[in-house]
């Protein structure tokens, strides 16, 4: 027989040469336990420095029989371990994992043909997921004051960050008549000057939605009457868009101007009611607030010829009795009357 080394042996068994293969290196030593590196929300990167060989190979030994490799594991929901990594690198990050969860890991050693045991396991905990703006307004949304204060207190969002719509927390809080938000948000800085990409603000959408409580809430916290929105809109344009006669009646108490221009039409309030609801109660206020009943537009018209055109006879009817001139022309010479006959308002 050929000189064998000493790590192959033979016997002879039934005439037949059999060759048996003895490691002359140990076996891996146990390593310790994974050190824990950088931790996440959603990720867990471990890393060990167990560099365990045989004795005639190094650590950067590639292809001898002493070359070391890892297997990482990971308890289940079972309580049981399931291998989740193999391969000779040091380090290895989970990824996937869920926020503010507990998870266990052990390593072991392996050589070609012998393994070490396992180290002991290591307890791990992902940390909780980065607070977003999507969380405020959800938050806001469903009126949840506690969940505000908490997203707010963390630091990680900024109390005017708007959300997908250009609404900050403010504005949606105002707009749904959410008082106890408004005032956490209030309290954490929030600014009531600003605007969304139409140019309105927290109060316009309070005045459209009807909120008189929210309103008389904001002009508390600074809001004022004169700012305008891209369309020189004011919060008054707004409350009369939305045929809110209570909220109107109290902005014209507390100050707010009734004969505003806008910049595209050139319409007051008394236009918008014309135009869109025809409410005679809210024109009624406006009127007696100083509101012109003869004002034109940049087309000429006046809001009696607007009511006309949009069928609105009760408004109609009032404007006559509070002084509109129905013998005025617009720019074309078309009288309220001829105006009303053309789209068949009788």
């Amino acid at each position: 027989l050929p000189i064998l080394p000493p790590s192959i042996k033979v016997c002879k068994c039934r005439g037949i040469f059999v060759k048996f293969f003895f490691s002359s290196f140990p076996a891996p030593a146990r390593p310790d336990p994974p050190v824990v590196g950088k931790v996440t929300h959603h990720s867990i990167e471990l890393y060990w420095d167990h560099a365990q060989t045989w004795a005639d190979g190094g650590a950067g030994d590639t292809g001898g029989a002493g070359r070391v490799h890892f297997c990482l594991q990971e308890e289940d929901k079972n309580r049981g371990f399931a291998t989740i990594y193999v391969g000779y690198a040091k380090t290895y990050t989970i990824e996937g994992l869920d926020p503010l969860t507990q998870y266990r890991y052990r390593l072991r050693a392996v050589s070609d043909d012998e393994a070490s045991g396992f180290s002991p396991a290591i307890t791990v905990s992902t940390t909780r997921e980065p607070l977003t703006s999507e969380h405020l307004h959800k938050a806001v949304n469903n009126n949840d004051v506690q969940a505000v204060v908490q997203i707010l207190e963390a630091g990680d969002v900024g109390v005017d960050v708007p959300d997908k719509y250009g609404l900050t927390a403010l504005m949606s809080a105002s707009q749904r008549g959410f008082s106890g938000i408004i005032d956490v948000l209030m309290k954490c800085g929030a600014s009531v000057h600003e605007k969304n990409s139409s140019g309105k603000n927290c109060l316009m959408l309070a005045c459209f939605a009807g909120h008189l409580d929210i309103v008389k809430q904001l002009r508390g916290y600074g809001c004022d009457w004169e700012t305008r929105d891209l369309g020189g809109c004011t919060a008054m344009h707004w409350a009369c868009d939305g045929g809110h006669g209570q909220v109107v009646e109290w902005m014209i108490q507390d100050g707010a101007e009734v004969d505003v221009k806008d910049y595209k039409s050139g319409w007051t309030p008394l236009f918008r009611v014309a135009a869109l609801n025809g409410d005679p109660q809210i024109a009624q206020l406006l009127i007696s607030a100083g509101a012109d009943v003869n004002r034109r537009d940049k087309d000429g018209k006046t809001p009696l010829m607007i009511a006309a055109l949009n069928g609105h006879k009760k408004l109609v009817q009032l404007l006559v009795e509070s002084g509109a001139d129905f013998k005025v022309k617009n720019e074309f010479g078309s009288r309220a009357v001829e105006m009303a006959h053309t789209f068949d308002r009788r």
